[in-house]
């Protein structure tokens, strides 16, 4: 069954923290809502950035267009794990996410952010 949202209306976590829910009209204008478990919401926001990217390649044909976020904040905090940090970046709408980062990135990082810009340059993954 294919659905086919026109306007996310709201989007919350199940009372009991079991699963987000995003709620929306349909191409009728009915309200619908979708249930994603806990479990499965981690792989959708993972997927999400992607395949909106994907999307903006297909439909421009230009297969250097991304979907970039402006950046409004961004914190760093230790993480459990010895040396490692924690890097959230928050966005001007409200998006965030928070990402692990053991030494070695965090050393390439710094040194990314911090070298001359170079046209084209990529940075190591």
């Amino acid at each position: 069954m294919d659905i086919e949202p026109q306007s996310l209306t709201t989007c919350e976590v199940a009372p009991d923290g079991s699963a987000v829910v995003l709620g929306f009209t349909d191409a009728h204008g009915a309200p619908a809502r979708v249930r994603v478990p806990l479990e499965q919401a981690g792989a959708l926001a993972m997927t999400l950035p992607d395949l909106i990217t994907q999307a903006l390649r297909c439909r421009y044909q230009d297969h250097t267009l991304r979907y970039a976020y402006p950046l409004a904040s961004w914190a760093v905090e230790q993480s459990s794990e010895a040396g490692g940090r924690m890097v959230t970046l928050r966005t001007t709408d409200g998006f965030s996410v928070c990402f692990a980062m053991q030494p070695k990135m965090q050393h390439e990082l710094g040194e990314a952010l911090t070298a001359s810009y170079h046209p084209g340059r990529i940075a190591p993954n």
